[in-house]
């Protein structure tokens, strides 16, 4: 009995439980803090303050002050502890009973026809007619009422989507519209939304599976970059004290490149985890809308769009992601090898044998595919721009475009040529199939998808297929292009033939037919760099020299971190 006696002392005279966070006001009666809180907020709209127990007045705002003693006794002396108050407190929604008036008691129910909030105790009595239009708990009944005829919003104009009362329907500015029921048309829409959350659950599971496939394309390439890695430091196993700087240089090169296609794919998959996060939020926006029972809250929510209208920009972006990652590639271990050969020309007899280095290709021009302005050497490596050459014409030639192809073709294996654009201003050297066409635009190399090509015009460079040109952000400082074929992989590279060599651009693709090499000449002449003449040249380096160069290539790497 003391402890019933001890709790019903311990009850606010509000929300009839037990204190939470007493306070006590000028006239000594004790309230839970967020009980008088919403009250006085409540009576802060009329400027009239009072104590909810004693109605005592106050001028201004009381203050409150925390009963410390009360909240000790809360707190250690009741066998229960107060369960906190959720969002189904009295105050939650501030709307209370109209009919309450000793003090504030919460409404579950407004009536649009007697605009009047309603508890449970004065529901029940409340009358049952269907006139007497029951919604859930509002402060501005009138929100529910057409304000041309004031009678209650009892219908939906699907032509004008808005809400409209029978007055409106039968005689005003709707009439002959196509009309639903308030509930029909909440149902409706909520029926779409569950759609829409399928869809969206759909498209959250596309980018999911996709960014698990980037993410083992991103393994792939780490562990590709582990072992190209391993596979160097084993190369210098038995050369550490000459070559330890150049293999330093090498082991930065494999990381950064690792780090630069990691860091695509990352941003690749931020991009698809940042689209999830947009596409989960509006689920979960989506899941509340459904879960309310208000139509008007529902219906007055911005519809959800056409999700259908959205498959083409995701289509769009994965494109534009796909081109991304393709353009970036694998590990260049092209260059990786190359960049070795080139340092290490005195000394490779010993460890060929665990690096694959490609033989230059000993190719020439075919004179039956030179167009008519073009003079090609007799030793058919050159070719420049003259007047007509007066060649018959054939299905092969090239009538519109000043370009040559080279006799030899290139099916699989790897291989590289090497062109010296140094006399020419206007230039391109490229690949292409022999069905390329041989009139009209369509034949010039690079303005079609059967081709591929560097250009040169005077100082720009830029790299063009299927008339998509991108420009280079660096010039050429050796005037002499390397290009290099990787018919496994599906590459077409191409260097600058600088010290060090340096990558310029890579094309990735599915080869379908052999590829030739092509020239094309605005201006000036292009050459084809032959074997004999560059193996002379690097046999001209004496030892001297090469210290030297391995001397300006450790520098270099140790200021720059990379050849």
């Amino acid at each position: 009995m003391a402890s019933a006696d001890l709790r019903e002392e311990l009850e606010c005279t509000i929300c009839l439980s037990v204190y939470t966070d007493p306070v006590n006001l000028k006239c000594g009666h004790n309230f839970c803090r967020g009980c008088i809180d919403c009250v006085l907020d409540m009576q802060e709209r009329s400027g009239c303050f009072s104590c909810p127990e004693c109605r005592k007045e106050f001028q201004k705002r009381p203050e409150l002050q925390q009963n410390i003693t009360l909240r000790n006794i809360v707190e250690n002396f009741l066998p229960v502890k107060p369960a906190q108050k959720g969002t189904g407190d009295v105050f939650t929604t501030g709307v209370v009973c109209t009919y309450c008036v000793d003090f504030p008691v919460p409404a579950v129910k407004s009536c649009l026809l007697c605009e009047a909030s309603l508890c449970d105790k004065h529901l029940k009595v409340h009358s049952k007619s269907p006139e007497h239009i029951l919604c859930d708990p509002t402060s501005n009944p009138e929100s529910r009422k057409c304000s041309i005829h004031k009678k209650i919003l009892e219908y939906y104009c699907t032509e004008d989507a808005v809400h409209v009362c029978v007055s409106c329907y039968v005689i005003g500015e709707h009439k002959g519209h196509q009309m639903e029921s308030l509930e029909e048309a909440f149902e409706k829409k909520k029926k779409k939304m569950r759609k829409d959350l399928q869809t969206l659950a759909t498209k959250i599971k596309e980018v999911e599976e996709r960014v698990q496939s980037l993410q083992k394309c991103q393994s792939r390439a780490q562990k590709q970059a582990d072992g190209e890695t391993e596979k160097v430091s084993s190369l210098f196993k038995d050369l550490r004290r000459r070559l330890d700087n150049l293999e330093k240089g090498v082991q930065g090169k494999i990381s950064k490149q690792a780090e630069q296609v990691s860091i695509l794919y990352s941003d690749v998959i931020r991009q698809l985890e940042i689209k999830k996060d947009e596409l989960s939020k509006k689920m979960r926006h989506i899941e509340e809308l459904c879960k309310m029972t208000n139509p008007m809250t529902v219906l007055q929510e911005p519809d959800t769009g056409d999700l259908c209208d959205t498959e083409e920009g995701d289509k769009e972006a994965r494109e534009r992601h796909d081109k991304q990652l393709q353009d970036a590639g694998d590990l260049d271990v092209d260059l990786i090898s190359q960049t070795l050969h080139t340092g290490l020309s005195d000394i490779m007899s010993d460890i060929n044998g665990s690096i694959y280095i490609p033989e230059a290709a000993n190719i020439s021009l075919d004179l039956s595919t030179a167009n008519n302005d073009l003079f090609i050497s007799r030793d058919r490596k050159t070719a420049s721009r003259s007047s007509n050459q007066d060649r018959p014409e054939t299905p092969e030639r090239f009538q519109y475009a000043y370009q040559v192809l080279s006799s030899q073709s290139f099916s699989s294996g790897r291989h590289y040529f090497d062109v010296d654009i140094g006399g020419s201003g206007s230039c391109r050297v490229g690949v292409c199939y022999p069905s390329m066409e041989r009139k009209g635009d369509q034949s010039q190399i690079g303005y079609n998808k059967m081709s591929c090509c560097l250009e040169r015009h005077y100082d720009y460079y830029s790299v063009i297929f299927d008339k998509l040109k991108k420009r280079l952000p660096h010039n050429i400082t050796s005037n002499v292009i390397r290009v290099y074929l990787n018919s496994g992989a599906g590459q077409i590279s191409f260097y600058d033939l600088c010290h060090p060599m340096r990558h310029l651009h890579t094309f990735n693709a599915t080869f379908t037919e052999p590829l030739h090499a092509v020239l094309w000449v605005r201006s000036g002449y292009v050459r084809i760099c032959g074997v004999q003449r560059m193996d002379q040249e690097r046999r001209q380096v004496t030892y001297q020299e090469r210290e030297k160069r391995l001397a300006i290539l450790t520098q270099q790497n140790e200021a720059e971190g990379t050849f």
